[in-house]
């Protein structure tokens, strides 16, 4: 139960604080959000807010914000149709009855000779069963009501196509920005709570029947040489003891001012594509909220850097497919990381909070980096890329995302039962 709960919390975080970037930009920039989605599939909760209808959806893949333009308009009135019209104080239309216009015996129902809804927000056309030709203003909130369900109609100024370059390429940025955001948050809070780091190779903890605690080493022991290398940072002594697996090391160690000398023999240690010494010591942490701030940097700097990396490893065939992980495989990863404590569950839900980010600048279709490539190519062309292809390239690329997330799924579950 403690995981379930624990993948809940985690997975809405991601998801929202990524989400909330879209979404707050896009408000800020003065579009119209749909809908603003945790998860994908059949609706599990939803209410509205203002112009907004907020969601929570069953399939736990990710979510969305949906914003006025980004997809063809709902619906578009067309020359004879029929249709039933509602108006505000004003004198403005503020409900266009698509259908069961019986429902609605106050509306004046129209057939439909003109209508402009994007720019000048006019509906004009004939009273049913009159030849009198009207013309009516719309409000730039009006409502389509079909199947008696309201959407907001949007004019241009409030879609996302009418926005400027930097206005969009803000608004998609946003997203893996604020996942950046999370990670350096939770990295600062971790760094207060559990202490930074010390500067030097000073040792905070020693396991047991370790060859750090058989060679002697004690809690507190400042690592100042081995062999006959100076060593002044933990890096240094950590890049030592890792390239000499069962290789005894001379150490001294400033021990309460005295010099002492120690000799340890580091064991061997399989990962997956070498073999590496360990002695089983632990860094000294210091608590300062002042190095907190730098060291939550400094983290997600250095994680970066290793996804980075390791996506290079992916694209170059040094890691294949099987190696990636979908829902099954990071809810499990996290059933073994509660088991270690909140604090380590913080730190893991800020790795991926980071690697959240760095996927979604990926310059593929459907991903955030795919729609800011075709922002910048038409800053570089200076005029749009037709909205029809380049929804046809992200539709493409959103299928193929599905099926990539089943392949890495099946993957998992294979893992985990056999």
């Amino acid at each position: 139960m403690n995981t379930i709960i624990a993948f809940i919390f985690m997975f809405g975080l991601l998801v929202f604080v990524h989400e909330f970037g879209h979404f707050i930009f896009a408000k800020k920039a003065g579009m119209l959000v749909r809908e603003f989605a945790i998860g994908f599939g059949p609706k599990v909760f939803s209410f509205k807010n203002n112009e907004t209808l907020y969601t929570i959806r069953l399939l736990p893949l990710g979510g969305y914000v949906r914003v006025a333009g980004e997809d063809p308009e709902i619906i578009d009135l067309k020359a004879g149709q029929h249709i039933g019209l509602e108006f505000n104080n004003d004198g403005k239309v503020n409900k266009i009855i698509v259908n069961n216009k019986s429902k609605h015996p106050n509306a004046r129902v129209i057939e439909v000779e003109k209508a402009d809804l994007d720019h000048q927000l006019i509906i004009e056309g004939y009273e049913v069963d009159e030849e009198e030709r009207v013309s009516f203003r719309v409000d730039p909130k009006a409502n389509f009501v079909m199947n008696e369900t309201e959407t907001q109609i949007a004019p241009y100024d409030r879609q996302f196509a009418s926005k400027t370059v930097p206005q969009r390429a803000m608004q998609l940025f946003a997203g893996p920005m604020m996942n950046f955001i999370l990670t350096i948050v939770i990295f600062a809070i971790l760094g207060f709570i559990q202490g930074v780091p010390a500067d030097n190779a000073l040792i905070g903890g020693v396991q047991e029947n370790s060859p750090a605690s058989e060679a002697g080493l004690l809690a507190g022991d400042e690592i100042v040489k081995i062999d006959e290398t100076s060593i002044t940072k933990w890096e240094e002594f950590q890049q030592v003891v890792q390239n000499s697996p069962e290789q005894e090391l001379s150490m001294v160690v400033n021990r309460g001012g005295e010099q002492v000398e120690l000799s340890v023999v580091p064991r061997s240690l399989e990962t997956q594509d070498m073999v590496i010494g360990q002695i089983g010591v632990q860094i000294d942490l210091e608590k300062s909220f002042i190095k907190a701030i730098p060291y939550s940097f400094e983290q997600t700097y250095e994680w970066s850097k290793l996804i980075i990396v390791n996506l290079s490893k992916l694209v170059t065939g040094q890691f294949s497919i099987d190696m990636l992980s979908g829902p099954v495989g990071i809810y499990d990863a996290t059933d073994q990381v509660v088991q270690t404590g909140f604090l380590n569950f913080l730190s893991w839900t800020a790795m991926l909070s980071v690697n959240l980010g760095i996927i979604n600048l990926l310059p593929l279709p459907a991903l955030d980096g795919g729609r800011l490539l075709f922002v910048g190519l038409e800053a570089i062309r200076r005029k749009p890329i037709d909205p029809q292809k380049e929804g046809i390239v992200h539709f493409i690329g959103f299928a193929l995302l599905m099926l990539l997330m089943i392949v890495v799924t099946w993957n998992d579950i294979q893992r985990l039962l056999f």
